[in-house]
């Protein structure tokens, strides 16, 4: 038996290969990584961290962070990756459902975070913004540079990932060790990754998007990456020429666009660019293929399955689509009112099965049993069809889930956090057309009679409970929130009543 996820990633690579290269010139080959990954492994061991335990992860992009990924899953523990805009008050709700052994945070965050470390009793650790300061650092140069990989098997869990739900709070995805290695081994098969490849990777690595898809598919394939902290048009038009591939999210090609020096002669080199994470509008595909003379392959994935389907390499990559399911995943589409499967063209929900579907939700079997039908399908709560040409097109989404930036916001967490706000009767959250960010978050609030509070202060309220990206870009004032005879807030009408609103919008980036 071996360790499933980790030697999949690693099978077969020259330790010589150069695997990240940084913006300021470092270089780490796979040998260097895997060095690093021994070290990482063994301060875990010191740490306290068994197989099985859960390591949390809240630190900024760094080589670092991903030593530390698969250093967890080389120990045989899970990862948990925790997004950097998280306040203290939404970690504590991740740690306390997660238990973590470890807790591995921003210095600067650590004083906010150790009261909840002590009270829930875990160990809890820091990294600079670096990856080269910080207590954890300090523990990783301390461990040997040698380690017995605890074996995992294809059902163990290698990671746990939050993804939140519109009648309570967050659930987390448990993620297999078969989940990432299938996920990783057929997207590098259907995209025709190489070890000649070099991905810009340019997105953070708190989700599936640049952890898992980006991250994986490089190491499995033995490429090597452009290693950015953040994404920056600047920056990436100045790499580009070194780069083959390039993952992103729609934002990123639209601010591409939006630039000087994004021309045809610059990505001559380019053989390959990849969207997801949210809808990819067509003008934004037309106005890039005329720009480049290139299509952007668009795909379609969730947190509880990694990629389900994707635009074809060689043949049509449809604007408006998301392309085939992938060839070890099947999709159907079903009414969801009574679970029937609906014939070819009809809108209805999607449900998905494969490798890639994850485990099941951690410590909610109850809420796992209702997402998932008896013969295995997953229910994703998004609607869809798939046309003759078995073309997979989403058309909206079950569960009013708001992409903005490429971040799920599901509107009950900031309906909770405002509803719970001194003056306020109720609020609705909706998702709108946004130039930037292709939603835009706004909240339609009923205050009382005698309510002061206006947009101003429910904003500086929201800011110390949510992360930003989460956080209303406008806040409106409404008598009544409109309902239906069953008294279920119409959030249509409201999406219709303010849909311009962003028109033009220079909001600035969360």
């Amino acid at each position: 038996m071996s360790n499933h996820l980790f030697d999949t990633l690693f099978s077969g690579i020259s330790t010589d290969k150069l695997l990240i290269q940084l913006a300021d010139g470092g270089r780490w080959s796979y040998g260097d990584i895997l060095r690093e990954t021994a070290k990482v492994a063994n301060a875990l061991v010191a740490a306290g961290v068994g197989p099985g335990d859960r390591v949390a992860a809240q630190i900024d992009k760094s080589v670092s962070a991903i030593a530390l990924y698969l250093g967890t899953v080389r120990a045989g523990a899970v990862f948990l990756p925790l997004n950097t805009a998280y306040t203290a008050n939404e970690i504590e709700y991740f740690v306390n459902d997660a238990e973590p052994a470890l807790l591995v945070c921003r210095a600067a965050a650590e004083a906010a975070l150790r009261p909840i470390a002590d009270k829930a009793g875990f160990r809890i650790e820091t990294l600079e913004a670096d990856g080269n300061g910080g207590s954890w650092a300090t523990m990783v140069e301390a461990g040997a540079t040698v380690y017995d990989t605890i074996e995992r098997g294809k059902d163990d869990l290698a990671a746990i990932l939050y993804t939140s739900g519109t009648t309570g709070r967050a659930k987390g995805a448990m993620i297999t060790h078969d989940n990432l290695a299938s996920n990783a081994q057929t997207l590098g098969e259907l995209w025709q990754f190489s070890s000649d490849d070099v991905l810009l990777h340019a997105l953070p690595i708190f989700h599936t998007h640049g952890l898992f898809v980006a991250t994986n598919t490089v190491l499995v394939t033995g490429g090597s990456m452009l290693f950015l902290t953040k994404f920056d048009s600047d920056e990436v038009v100045s790499l580009l020429p070194r780069a083959t591939v390039m993952m992103g999210v729609p934002t990123f090609y639209t601010r591409l666009l939006d630039h000087p020096g994004f021309t045809n002669d610059l990505t001559r080199n380019m053989r390959l660019f990849i969207s997801g994470s949210a809808p990819l509008l067509e003008e934004t595909h037309i106005a890039f293929s005329e720009r480049t003379g290139m299509a952007i392959l668009e795909r379609y994935g969730m947190t509880e399955t990694n990629m389900n389907t994707s635009n074809p390499y060689d043949g049509d990559r449809r604007a408006g689509t998301v392309g085939y399911p992938l060839p070890d995943v099947t999709i159907r589409v079903t009414d969801p009112d009574n679970g029937m499967r609906l014939p070819l063209g009809e809108i209805g929900m999607l449900e998905v099965r494969g490798p890639n579907v994850f485990k099941g939700y951690w410590r909610m079997p109850e809420k796992t049993a209702e997402e998932f039908r008896a013969d295995g399908y997953f229910i994703t709560g998004d609607l869809g069809k798939i046309d003759n040409q078995n073309y997979v097109t989403i058309v909206g989404r079950g569960k009013d889930l708001i992409i903005s930036g490429g971040f799920n916001v599901y509107p009950k967490e900031v309906e909770i956090e405002i509803d719970l706000l001194p003056g306020v009767i109720e609020s609705a959250v909706i998702g709108l057309p946004h130039p930037d960010f292709g939603e835009g978050v706004t909240a339609v609030v009923v205050a009382r009679q005698d309510n002061i509070t206006d947009e101003t202060d429910i904003k500086m309220q929201l800011a110390e409970k949510l992360a930003r990206f989460k956080q209303p870009k406008r806040i409106f004032f409404c008598d009544a929130l409109p309902r239906n005879s069953m008294g279920k807030v119409q959030k249509n009408l409201l999406r219709e009543q303010y849909k311009d609103i962003y028109i033009g919008s220079t909001t600035p980036s969360p």
